[in-house]
């Protein structure tokens, strides 16, 4: 039994001795290597975040070679470009209430440009709100959560407040000088006119240009910390107002007008047309007038969003920073005689939609995606908890792999009067019920007609498919329907 005990103890005690010596080793070697060669916590990704109000695809990257965006089609060979990417309200704030809480807009409850969201949900985490509560500086400047354009231009608007750390609302000689700007429609407010001017000036005297001057400041300030930066720019929303310089890009005898045929409504519900009559009684002078301002102030918009890119690197952000840029819906320029939103034609629900995730660009996706994608998307990319209550699908996968199998329609909606019309919108085909298919239908064959100009929906051939589209149609609102917010 002593011989047991005193072997014991011998080999505890070789084995303490072990231990410091190994522990006198090994601590040395950590004490000896310098500071620069020691593993560093990984950092967080930084978003900027950028929103653009009343933008359509007539953008370089998108293939329209008549107008001229060279800093968006920087950032889309940056990025991957998502060509056939819709807006769930092809409204402001529906749509900015829908992408912002991740959630459809028969859950939000908001079909108009009055009603704040959280009156029917005060409960909902937003996107930058999730942020913020994860220790990232949220700040907004612009225009994020709805305004009325221009009336409340340099306020608060309907944004929520806690959402964000800091808020800027900028005003700028746009807003300031109001009576010169010429109104082609002077029986619409300036809000929703076919309105412009070329003004005198400065990019900076605008007010898109004062925002791309704070969002400037903000990445300045807070380079060395995670940040959810929103820069949300008024341009192109009418009134359409930029520097004459902007105008002087464009020859009003060249702009492409949209393609007419005729006899182009005569299987069109009435329910699908916002503009009554068609083209306002717009001669064609006028609507060269229009359109080319419209472009001239995507012009100017975009030179805005190539000087927040070129601080983002001047800052060397760009490498763990995601950029997101994203338009509220589309907006037609005459197509089927249709001017602006509110209509569920393609020209007005399909949006423009650019991620960038460093070290994944140059890349384009024909994947039909949703706005309603972002809010999961930017959760996964950042590692943070996503709400259970998202109704969008994370499109990290293709991000990855622009092709990668992906089987999620789009869905997108606007309200008449006291019934709704519903889209459907797969990689081939468009799908419209209105008031459940008993004000009208709409179908459409993009590989055929990607125009919109033949509506099938009567056509007994496409039968089986108005059918499947139906009842994908139904089976997504029925779905929608039950979604409660619990947090």
């Amino acid at each position: 039994m002593k011989f047991k005990i005193q072997q014991l103890s011998n080999s505890v005690t070789k084995g303490i001795i072990f231990s410091f010596v190994a522990t006198f080793i090994f601590g040395a070697a950590f004490a000896s290597t310098p500071p620069d060669k020691k593993p560093k916590p990984k950092k967080k990704y930084n978003v900027l975040f950028i929103a653009v109000d009343d933008l359509n695809n007539d953008l370089g990257c998108y293939g329209n070679t008549f107008v001229k965006s060279p800093n968006i089609d920087r950032l889309a060979v940056r990025g991957v470009k998502f060509d056939k990417a819709y807006t769930q309200f092809p409204l402001c704030s529906p749509s900015r209430s829908s992408l912002l809480t991740g959630t459809r807009p028969d859950v939000t409850g908001i079909y108009e440009l009055q009603t704040h969201f959280r009156k029917n949900l005060p409960d909902v985490v937003t996107l930058p709100q999730l942020f913020k509560n994860n220790k990232y500086y949220s700040a907004r400047v612009g225009k994020i959560f709805h305004y009325g354009v221009p009336g409340q231009i340099g306020t608060n608007g309907l944004d929520d407040s806690i959402s964000w750390n800091k808020r800027i609302n900028p005003r700028g000689r746009d807003k300031d000088e109001e009576a010169l700007i010429k109104n082609l429609t002077p029986s619409r407010a300036l809000g929703s006119a076919l309105s412009w001017r070329a003004t005198e000036g400065t990019d900076e005297e605008q007010t898109d240009g004062k925002i791309a001057t704070e969002a400037i400041k903000i990445l300045e300030e807070k380079k060395d910390e995670p940040f959810f930066l929103a820069v949300g720019f008024f341009r192109p929303h009418t009134p359409y107002v930029a520097p004459k310089k902007y105008f002087d890009l464009y020859d009003e005898s060249k702009v492409p007008l949209a393609k007419e045929i005729e006899n182009d409504l005569a299987d069109v519900p009435d329910a699908a047309l916002f503009t009554k009559p068609s083209h306002w009684g717009l001669d064609e002078q006028k609507r060269r007038e229009a359109q080319k301002a419209y472009y001239a102030t995507i012009s100017f918009m975009d030179a805005q969003v190539g000087r927040v890119l070129d601080a983002l690197d001047r800052l060397k952000l760009s490498d763990n920073t995601i950029i997101v840029l994203w338009s509220d819906h589309g907006y037609n320029l005459g197509q089927h005689g249709q001017w602006m939103k509110q209509s569920l034609f393609e020209n007005s629900a399909r949006v423009p939609l650019i991620i960038a995730f460093p070290g994944q660009g140059g890349k384009t996706s024909s994947r039909t995606v949703e706005l309603l994608d972002i809010y999961p998307t930017l959760t996964e990319l950042c590692g943070l908890p996503a709400p259970d209550y998202l109704q969008g699908k994370s499109l990290s996968p293709l991000l990855k792999n622009p092709a990668a199998t992906w089987d999620k329609p789009a869905f997108t909606q606007v309200k008449r009067k006291d019934f709704m019309g519903r889209s459907i919108r797969t990689e081939r085909w468009r799908y419209t019920e209105w008031d459940e298919g008993k004000a009208g239908a709409e179908l459409y064959d993009h590989q055929n007609d990607n125009g919109e100009f033949t509506n099938l929906a009567q056509d007994p051939k496409f039968a089986e498919t108005v059918k499947e589209l139906s009842t994908k149609l139904k089976k997504n609102y029925a779905l929608t329907s039950k979604t409660t917010i619990k947090t």
